[in-house]
């Protein structure tokens, strides 16, 4: 099974959690069945990504990064690379690349929730997941961050754009 069949198998069998994130669903699915390439950053008018938001659920925390480009407060995320079989493995690569903790585990039952966001590469179908981290897990930067930081869920809305905070508002609901 390609990437892409598993992105469609994933957005097929998910169970959007509201409207909004059913008409996403469908946008998704659509853009999958029309673009060959959609997986991949070169489809200029936008392409499927993965993250996942990386949590300390004993803690009551989640660790963002300060994205070396965007200088903004996001989880862990970013394109699909050619090795990457599965959405879930591109979000948990992802997330361990750039906050260099091994043993994270994702949430099961597929994606927390998508957003669709325009960056200066395309707009992004980004697909989020939930990372739990292990006990004692000790977060080292990578190079596409400036910095790492854990905050508490309730001070993500300080510091984070609106997505994150969904994000971070879904990942406390599945917990």
């Amino acid at each position: 099974m390609s990437l892409r069949d598993d992105a469609v198998r994933v957005l097929k069998e998910w169970p959007a959690p509201d409207p909004g994130q059913e008409t996403l669903r469908g946008a998704y699915l659509d853009h999958l069945a029309a673009r060959h390439d959609a997986m991949w950053r070169s489809c200029g008018t936008g392409h499927l990504t993965a993250s996942a938001l990386v949590v300390d659920a004993e803690g009551g925390r989640v660790l963002l990064t300060l994205h070396g480009k965007l200088r903004m407060w996001l989880q862990m995320g970013g394109h699909c690379e050619p090795q990457d079989t599965t959405l879930a493995g591109a979000a948990l690569r992802e997330a361990t690349e750039e906050s260099g903790i091994p043993g994270l585990k994702l949430l099961p039952g597929g994606p927390a929730r998508l957003d669709r966001h325009h960056t200066p590469c395309a707009w992004h179908l980004d697909v989020q997941y939930v990372a739990l981290a292990p006990a004692g897990a000790v977060e080292a930067v990578s190079e596409e961050s400036l910095e790492l930081r854990w905050f508490p869920f309730e001070e993500v809305g300080r510091v984070a754009d609106a997505s994150v905070v969904r994000l971070t508002e879904r990942a406390r609901a599945l917990l």
